[in-house]
């Protein structure tokens, strides 16, 4: 497969039991410990993505107090691991995430940054407390020097979606729609370090429901492992889409994406902005990765009752709020 393809189909192989790690059980207890610092997003109408289908309905995760479903597993993985000096990689949301959550709870947090990351993102880390630290070259690099500096100051790593505990807490989303929306045929959902998709696959474990991944196209990790039978690394790459860059899929979210998910679509540049632009007629301020579910919702043009996930809000202009709110330390390089 090319980045360039539209569409996806990804070979459905079932787990045996032994390979099952996450299950309901796993979901119900993240849901139960976050429930103090998340809100339970509403699903809100969305446009109709065919002529004569259903209006599809958007789960809508920007809402959420730090601006994007990240806040759900980095709550999960930080109250169950009690930790008081916490390491992660991030794009940027995750890192807002649990810079809020660090500023609740007390704990010394260090995000790494790779070299492309969104300066506004990166100032409202700092804008939050936590230290932030750059690296040159892609997300490769970043997950490096994460787990290397974890290391070095004894603290917790927590990635931003190769966690059992992230990928639990990121299942929520999935576990909250369908108990809102129990009709629902397909489910579209934005797919980056996969943690959300892997996610709400195990929500979906039961359900008649199809899981589609939709990924940009410049960096379809999902797709070409896949299509390899194995996780590949790709390049760095670059897309309006700055918290789905990706290079390759994480050894938790892999196995369940690939046991459970139906379908995977690769979405351009052109149409994730079109498909944010059309977000805010409908009067919701995500960001182009926020945007890329319903991207993908177009580009499949389906008829069926369907939901797709905006995962994110954190919008230039949010952020500038934020980082006016607050005093920051300098951000370090290495």
């Amino acid at each position: 497969m090319t980045a360039t393809d539209v569409r996806q189909v990804a070979t459905v192989r079932r787990p045996s039991p032994a390979e099952v790690r996450l299950g309901s059980a796993d979901l119900r207890a993240a849901a139960e410990r976050i429930a103090p610092y998340v809100v339970r997003t509403p699903l809100l109408p969305g446009p109709a993505t065919a002529v004569d289908g259903p209006r599809l309905l958007l789960k809508a995760e920007h809402l959420q107090p730090a601006g994007s479903f990240k806040l759900r597993g980095a709550a999960n993985a930080v109250l169950a691991l009690d930790a008081d000096q916490v390491v992660t990689g991030s794009s940027g949301n995750h890192g807002i995430a649990l810079a809020r959550l660090a500023r609740t709870l007390g704990i010394r947090l260090t995000v790494v940054l790779a070299a492309g990351a969104a300066p506004a993102k990166t100032a409202a880390i700092r804008a939050l407390g936590a230290e932030t630290l750059r690296v040159g070259g892609g997300v490769a690099e970043r997950e490096e020097r994460a787990r290397a500096l974890a290391s070095e100051r004894d603290a917790v790593l927590v990635p931003s979606s190769d966690h059992p505990l992230v990928v639990a807490g990121q299942g929520t989303v999935g576990v909250e729609l369908l108990a809102d929306a129990p009709g629902t045929e397909t489910v579209y959902v934005p797919t980056g370090g996969g943690g959300l998709l892997a996610g709400v696959c195990l929500a979906a474990d039961g359900h008649p429901v199809r899981v589609v991944g939709v990924e940009p196209a410049s960096t379809p990790r999902y797709a070409r492992s896949l299509a390899a039978g194995h996780p590949v690394q790709l390049p760095p790459s670059t897309t309006v889409a700055d918290g789905l860059r990706g290079q390759r899929p994480g050894a938790v979210p892999y196995p369940i994406i690939r046991d459970r998910v139906d379908d995977l679509i690769a979405v351009g540049d052109a149409e994730i902005l079109a498909a944010t632009a059309l977000l805010r007629r409908y009067g919701i301020d995500a960001e182009p990765s926020g945007a890329v579910a319903l991207a993908g919702a177009l580009r499949a043009g389906r008829r069926e009752r369907a939901v797709a996930v905006v995962s994110g809000g954190n919008t230039p202009a949010r952020l500038h709020d934020l980082h006016l709110a607050h005093p920051h330390p300098k951000e370090h390089t290495s």
